[in-house]
């Protein structure tokens, strides 16, 4: 049985673009429940000041919003692009 170890030697063998799909799927891999498990994330003020601004900006209906296939999308092209 490989180990994490193993797996992680294999992994960063991989090139670029096939560690980001690897990446991608481990990610779609995981359910709510499994995310959720975690525990909430320990932020530093900076992020919970940020949060706090866009959460007031969704609030205001100010902030303009993008679905996440079209944010996916955009983050494979600028990969591609600077990649």
């Amino acid at each position: 049985m490989s180990t994490y170890a193993d797996v992680l030697r294999v992994v960063l063998g991989l090139s670029p673009e096939q560690r980001r799909e690897l990446a991608s799927a481990i990610d779609e891999s995981l359910s709510a429940e499994e995310i959720a498990a975690e525990g909430p994330p320990n932020l530093s003020p900076a992020w919970r000041a940020e949060i706090a601004r866009r959460s007031a900006e969704i609030d205001a209906g100010t902030a303009k919003s993008f679905s996440w296939e079209e944010t996916r999308q955009r983050a494979r092209d600028r990969a591609k692009r600077d990649g």
